[in-house]
């Protein structure tokens, strides 16, 4: 388990914060299959966007999620410790600070992962938000600006000054975004460096992934980011394997029971425009977990109707050939 402030995670595997991904629906089904901790999306901290659509949203949490974790991003110390009260005034029960994040978006306002090559600046935003709430504090970074200047130790050890009670850490550095291989050494570092959990972050997919990294690095756990995508009993998957358990995949009737779910799910939470536009990613995700359904996946991302996309879906699953969905 995880220990952060007061809170103990049922388990060390950790749903890692993707925007246009974590949202409640999304967390909800992670945590139904046993993932230890939830990360929301990000939410920025620019208070003129509070009351957006998207960010209402975004902020929406369930009570039975135990505990909620809140992830702020922006860069000036001040608004970022504001954000932290609000988002601690409307019940998260831990805040999470972006400095992961390689999108240009974020990165051109000097956010996410962009401010580790500002150390000073980092320092300033950790303590700022430490010290205006009494929430714990945690913190996702990557390795550090690009392959020549891999500051991780150093940021993980200005982190554990200010107080941030546990650090994620993706494998890669700002410059390499998601492309290449993902590179553990630093996180290595950055363990033996400090004292506070250390979470391994990057390409973790198998149970095999899981033991290789922790044995690697050191980590009191890891986080499951892209991978989860289409697989929400994933981080459970990794949780149960890391507890001594088969942890296998669901069997195909299991998959699209979630499938289905989560497509109504969507609906309700988004309404019907929207949520059947956001619903073409996430059941493409699911349908690219099996081989030859391609062509489905297109004929899906057609559909704009609710009652269009579940009647699609039962139709497919109650009529092709399982040998090959099983694949």
């Amino acid at each position: 388990m995880l220990t952060i402030g007061p809170h103990q995670t049922a388990n060390a595997v950790a749903l890692a914060p993707m925007a246009g991904v974590t949202d409640l629906p999304f967390r909800r089904l992670c945590a139904r299959f046993g993932t230890g901790l939830l990360v929301g999306e990000m939410v920025h901290s620019d208070p003129r966007l509070r009351e957006s659509r998207k960010s209402q949203q975004r902020l929406s949490h369930d009570l039975e999620i135990d505990p909620r974790s809140v992830q702020i991003v922006g860069n000036d110390p001040v608004l970022m410790a504001q954000a932290a009260r609000y988002n601690a005034s409307c019940g998260a029960q831990i805040i999470d600070i972006n400095m992961g994040c390689p999108a240009k978006k974020v990165c051109r306002k000097a956010a996410g992962s962009a401010l580790l090559a500002d150390e000073p600046l980092v320092a300033s935003i950790l303590s700022a938000v430490v010290n205006a709430v009494s929430v714990p504090v945690t913190l996702k970074i990557r390795t550090g600006a690009d392959p020549a200047h891999r500051n991780g130790p150093s940021i993980a050890r200005i982190a554990e000054d200010a107080g941030i009670a546990l650090l994620a850490v993706h494998g890669r550095t700002r410059a390499c975004a998601f492309s290449g291989e993902v590179e553990h050494d630093t996180t290595a570092r950055i363990v033996e460096s400090v004292d506070i959990p250390v979470l391994a972050n990057g390409d973790i997919r198998s149970a095999e992934d899981v033991h290789a990294v922790l044995a690697h690095t050191g980590a009191a756990g890891v986080m499951i980011g892209r991978a989860a995508q289409g697989a929400p009993w994933l981080p459970g998957m990794l949780a149960d394997a890391l507890a001594g358990g088969a942890g296998t995949a669901p069997g195909l009737a299991v998959q699209y029971a979630v499938m289905r779910e989560h497509l109504k799910e969507l609906h309700a939470f988004y309404g019907e425009f929207s949520g059947s536009r956001i619903a073409r990613k996430h059941i493409g995700w699911y349908l690219d977990g099996h081989q030859g359904l391609t062509e489905e996946k297109c004929l899906f991302n057609r559909l704009n109707e609710a009652a269009d996309q579940i009647l699609f879906l039962d139709t497919l699953f109650n009529h092709l050939d399982r040998q090959d969905l099983a694949a």
